[in-house]
């Protein structure tokens, strides 16, 4: 026989997320709409509401930290400056992953890295390591004419 579960406390009932039962449904739409403009500030005020209906600022707020209240004029230039924002950045990162673009910049840490390694910071050459390199690239070409000339004469 299966075993039933109760909710969790956590997780609401059915009944509790229901409009009629819900602490949204009774607030008022000034005040939801004075909420959306906060959040959507990013901002979370500490201001509280006067009997004239004007926001107060508590008295350990400071001027930083007092609502901001948006126009929807500004709410909409704020979503699309957000907006343009949002797009470049993924223009931005659609050139970046693009092939040609990761080998460009391959090369480009390839040589930084060359030439770190065979200049001193005050920008001489390293003679010791450029005859170490030349002499291994030596070593390599020699290698393979030989390997090469086992491979044909074989």
């Amino acid at each position: 026989m299966a075993k039933q579960t109760s909710p969790t406390p956590d997780a609401p009932s059915p009944a509790s997320t229901s409009p009629a039962t819900s602490s949204s449904a009774t607030t008022s739409s000034s005040d939801r709409a004075s909420s959306a403009r906060r959040s959507a500030n990013g901002t979370t005020s500490s201001a509280k509401s006067s009997p004239n209906g004007k926001a107060s600022p508590d008295k350990g707020a400071t001027s930083s930290t007092a609502a901001v209240v948006l126009s929807p004029d500004q709410i909409e230039a704020q979503i699309e400056k957000t907006r343009a924002h949002l797009a470049s950045t993924i223009d931005e990162l659609a050139v970046r992953a693009q092939p040609r673009e990761i080998v460009r910049r391959q090369k480009e840490s390839a040589r930084a890295k060359l030439i770190d390694a065979t200049h001193t910071p005050e920008g001489d050459l390293r003679v010791e390591r450029l005859g170490a390199i030349a002499a291994a690239g030596v070593a390599v070409v020699v290698l393979l004419a030989v390997l090469h000339r086992r491979h044909h004469d074989g």
